[in-house]
């Protein structure tokens, strides 16, 4: 009952906030009224956009997308900036970025399974300014990975991915073989894969705020590996409680939507899903 009520406490706040999204006048609602409220446990987090999101649109419509729903930090995914982009093609997609009045703070999920593929990783990020590399390596290339965040002062998040990932399926995954290895290696959290394997999205903050780097704020139908993508405040994850717990924590960096319903078509939903996580936080 619990999860009802906090849904329908906060519906008309989404309902607003999407409306005011996609007729570009979402100043009401904006991002930069955050922190909301001068109180000590105010959030200290950004809310930001995994470019996943918008994987069936080109790099200029993703920043028009961006600017209008005010989420001002981006995860490029490499759909939106391929790996083996050169110098140049990196320098005029981050121009774009910052003339849009965004900022490119992280790439990914990026995958590697050899040396070669973390050596042009790091490289990337490096050229493009980003300050974390949302990643998924093989295990055996962590001692490599943490000699490079020594090497590059450039963080690497590594992404859990929930039933059927076989080398990190839960934040407990990642945190046993990082907790060892330099602090800039920690955790992107995605809290929907989490849910998926019926994990409290809260409890990871709690247990492993020490190495949370990165957040992936989705909602999903159902705590089972068979639940999907749905808006946030219309699933089973109880978003209130998480976000709630990451100000409890302190935790001060970016919280970015991945919305991955209606992938040809995602800006309702997607706005609605803002709409809702920013009235939330009007709460806290």
């Amino acid at each position: 009952m619990k999860k009802q009520h906090n849904r329908r406490s906060f519906m008309k706040l989404a309902a607003a906030a999407a409306a005011v999204s996609i007729t570009k006048t979402s100043n009401t609602l904006s991002q930069e009224t955050l922190p909301l409220q001068p109180e000590s446990n105010q959030p200290k987090f950004n809310l930001g956009l995994a470019s996943y999101t918008l994987k069936e649109f080109k790099l200029d419509k993703v920043l028009e997308i961006s600017k209008k729903l005010n989420l001002k930090y981006l995860c490029f995914k490499d759909f939106h900036l391929a790996l083996n982009s050169t110098p140049e093609q990196i320098s005029e997609a981050v121009k774009k970025v910052n003339d849009s009045g965004c900022t490119l703070y992280a790439g990914g999920v990026i995958y590697m399974t050899n040396e070669n593929q973390v050596n042009q990783a790091f490289d990337y990020a490096k050229a493009a300014g980003m300050k974390i590399i949302v990643g998924s390596p093989n295990h055996n290339l962590l001692p490599l990975i943490d000699k490079k965040v020594q090497q590059y002062d450039i963080k690497v998040a590594i992404h859990n991915h929930g039933p059927g990932d076989r080398n990190y399926p839960t934040a407990q995954s990642v945190y046993e073989l990082i907790q060892d290895l330099d602090n800039r290696i920690g955790l992107c959290l995605d809290i929907g894969h989490t849910q998926r394997l019926g994990l409290d999205p809260s409890e990871a903050v709690e247990k492993y705020n020490n190495r949370l780097l990165d957040v992936h704020i989705k909602d999903v139908t159902s705590a089972t590996a068979r639940g999907s993508a749905i808006e946030i405040g219309r699933g089973v994850i109880d978003i209130p409680k998480f976000l709630r717990t990451l100000s409890k924590t302190n935790y001060s960096g970016k919280v970015s939507f991945e919305y991955e319903k209606d992938p040809n078509d995602p800006v309702a939903g997607l706005a609605e899903s803002i709409g809702y996580v920013r009235g939330v936080l009007d709460s806290i």
